[in-house]
Parts: structure tokens; sequence; C-alpha cells
């Protein structure tokens, strides 16, 4: 143990402290060797040539964690949503909303439905309204939910929630409604 430093040791201490140290008897009796004298080293080593090496491949971009796969319902399971075997655990109807007003819904309505545990749901875009001068002259317009909705369910912000999708059978809506699949939570 060594001395704190700071104050010295006070007379009676230190006759303490040598009384102490002639009844004690060291670990290792053996004197402490000095390290060897250094070794001459070697002549030093002739140059060697360069040797040329390709340059280094550009470092690779890190990969981005892939995201889920969406897998389609399979004939049973259609079967059994459009039968009413498997119930449809909620419905979302999208009729008359604006498309940045149906994206805030949809992304809204998918989240509780992964939170509740949900595994189907039902989501309704509507056909698109027929008829007159608005059919013959912009028919590429009708249904803009109807094509926009299963894009966005495409997307990687909906990828996290959605296993799959599919378009309902009559008994629901047939093309203007979608049965969505919801992923389980992690």
């Amino acid at each position: 143990m060594s001395r704190r430093k700071g104050r010295p040791l006070a007379p009676e201490e230190e006759e303490l402290w040598r009384a102490v140290r002639k009844t004690v008897t060291p670990l290792r009796p053996e004197k402490i060797v000095a390290p060897p004298p250094a070794i001459a080293t070697a002549e030093p080593e002739t140059q060697r040539p360069l040797v040329h090496l390709p340059p280094a491949a550009p470092p690779q971009p890190t990969a981005k964690p892939a995201l889920p796969k969406l897998h389609p319902f399979g004939k049973r399971e259609r079967q059994a949503v459009n039968r009413g075997r498997t119930a449809i655990d909620g419905r979302l109807d999208l009729h008359g909303y604006r498309q940045d007003e149906a994206h805030a819904r949809l992304s809204g309505f998918l989240s509780h439905a992964q939170s509740m545990g949900w595994k189907v749901v039902l989501v309704i875009t509507g056909k698109g309204r027929p008829g007159g001068d608005f059919q013959s002259l912009h028919d590429h317009e009708r249904g803009v939910l109807k094509r926009v909705v299963p894009l966005w369910l495409s997307l990687p912000e909906f990828r996290r929630v959605v296993l799959g999708y599919e378009d309902a059978g009559p008994v629901h809506g047939g093309g203007g409604a979608l049965y969505v699949r919801i992923r389980k939570r992690k």
C-alpha cells in the first residue's frame, strides 16, 4: 500500500512504520533483474520494388432492408371471404374523397387495423361516375380512386402493413372494392 501524498508522517508514525517494515518478508526475495541490453539490429533491408495493384473497387452502397413481399389471396382464402366464412374485420368507404384525403384516411385505417390485430379489411373505392359526356371525353379519368388505391397499397409505406390485396367479390362490391389482408404486427 502506498503512502498518501500530502502530509508528511509524524515522528511516532515513522517509528511505527520502521517497526512494521522489519517484520515483513518480501513475497519475491529475488533481485529485480535489469532488462537485457538492446540487441544490435541487422542491416536495414534493401527496398523492395513497389508492386502496382489495381485500383480499389468503389465502395458498394449499403443494401436497404428488403420490403416485405405482397402475397395474393389463395383460391380458398378468397372463396372463404366471398362466402362469409372468413370475417371482414373492418370497412373503409372512400366514396367522395379527394386523393389526398383518401390517402390519409387509408393510411390511418390500415395502421389502426394492424394495431387491432385485424386480418382482412374491405376498402371501398367505388367504380367511378358513369354516364354522359364525362365518360366519352375523359374515360381515362373515370374511377380515380379505383386506379390509385392498388398503387398506394404497393408503396413502401403500406407494405409494412399490407400482406396482400385483391378485387372484392360481387357480394362486397366487385370491382369497386378491395379485400386487403393485414400483416401481423412484429
